[in-house]
């Protein structure tokens, strides 16, 4: 019993606690946050007396929303201003939305009153749609004229613009046609190549890897990179990799030889008390422990070793003024590496990580060419780490 008197007192308060924030919330003149509140506490039950404030909050909260989105109307037709378009045909969908929402949920009986809620649903569809060709029509117009200049900034503003209209008004006049001119007007185009500084030949397959931006993911809304000049498009930036210097080591074989020792469990004994007798258990059985021994090994250790190290420099520049903007030094390397060994006694001697060294055996080196082109799965990494960070316009 006091359990369920607990709860009933927890769900009064909550209860009550939901129905001073929405009375809050239509004080300080949130009035669709508050019609939101009370359309979800009204979604179960919605005919349980503890539900009756919601439905006078519900009412109340329509009534101000809608008289005040009204008044609003008023005002931006009086004001006749193109720019307001998008605030009346927002704020028609708005009112048309609000209602909807309250449909569903309909008819909401006021017991003490002995009636039903009161909504003043009104039909939109003429407004919205005259106002939403109003709007296609102006978003159309400022979009032209942004195209006629020769302004990128312009011409993403009306790519913007169109697409919007594209998505209240789909397939309105020619906006898909218009939005792949602006798009294209108002894109930066890089072209990127690469410069060998180096004495030594830089494998094809590497340049081709490098240029290949399709694989980085870094082309973006705006900007689009392109390894082989297109015709018809005039390059607003280049992105140039220099090859500094490539320095491959020898390709050196180290040998070192060391002893190991270690105790190891070498299967059970007896355990045998000071005076050599066998000690028993509480059950009379001899007890039995870990016979450790001890086992050494003389170990030859070959270690296989090349490394390749590139140094390169990636800048940013301008093809329209010629000047360099930025510039970023990098380096990568790639070490070629292989451990094996042999041993003469017992390899349990050995830590229990070292084994597979015993079952390897000597590979052969990587060729230079194969060093330079793994070094660049790095370089490329870096390339696209300090692309990505470092853009063209901000």
């Amino acid at each position: 019993m006091k359990k369920i008197t607990l709860l009933l007192s927890l769900f009064i308060i909550v209860s009550s606690c939901g129905v001073k924030q929405t009375q809050n919330l239509i004080s300080s003149g949130n009035y669709d946050q508050a019609i939101d509140n009370a359309i979800s506490n009204l979604q179960t039950n919605k005919d349980k007396k503890g539900k009756q404030d919601y439905i006078y909050l519900l009412e109340e909260a329509f009534a101000k929303a809608k008289d005040r989105d009204l008044n609003a109307i008023y005002l931006l037709a009086k004001d006749a201003n193109p720019a307001q378009l998008e605030k009346l045909y927002n704020t028609y969908l708005q009112l048309n939305s609000r209602q909807e929402k309250i449909k569903p949920l309909l008819p909401l009986k006021l017991i003490k009153e002995g009636r039903n809620a009161f909504f003043a649903f009104d039909n939109y569809n003429d407004q919205i749609i005259d106002s939403k060709n109003a709007l296609s029509a102006y978003f159309y117009a400022n979009a032209k004229k942004l195209l006629a200049t020769s302004d990128k900034m312009n011409y993403r503003k009306a790519y913007d613009d169109l697409d919007y209209l594209n998505q209240i008004n789909p397939n309105y006049k020619d906006v898909l046609l218009l939005m792949d001119e602006a798009k294209f007007k108002g894109s930066d185009y890089v072209s990127v190549y690469t410069k060998n500084e180096t004495n030594m030949i830089i494998p094809a397959r590497l340049q081709n890897d490098l240029l290949d931006f399709s694989t980085l993911g870094l082309n973006d809304k705006w900007t689009v990179y392109h390894s082989n000049k297109q015709k018809g498009i005039n390059y607003d930036y280049g992105l140039i990799i220099n090859f500094r210097q490539i320095y491959i080591s020898p390709e050196q074989i180290n040998e070192r030889e060391f002893v190991k020792e270690r105790i190891i469990k070498d299967g059970v004994k007896k355990l045998i008390d000071t005076n050599g007798k066998e000690v028993l258990d509480e059950k009379g059985k001899v007890v039995m422990v870990d016979h450790l021994k001890t086992v050494s090994a003389r170990i030859y250790e070959f270690r296989q070793f090349k490394s390749c190290q590139i140094t390169a420099k990636i800048d940013y520049v301008n093809l329209r003024s010629n000047q360099l903007l930025q510039s970023f030094p990098l380096t990568s390397e790639f070490i070629f590496e292989n451990i094996y060994a042999t041993y003469k006694g017992d390899r349990r001697a050995s830590d229990d990580n070292y084994y597979s060294y015993f079952d390897g055996s000597p590979i052969p080196f990587l060729s230079s060419e194969q060093m330079v082109y793994d070094t660049g799965e790095d370089l490329k990494a870096k390339i696209k780490d300090i692309i990505s960070r470092n853009k063209f316009r901000n």
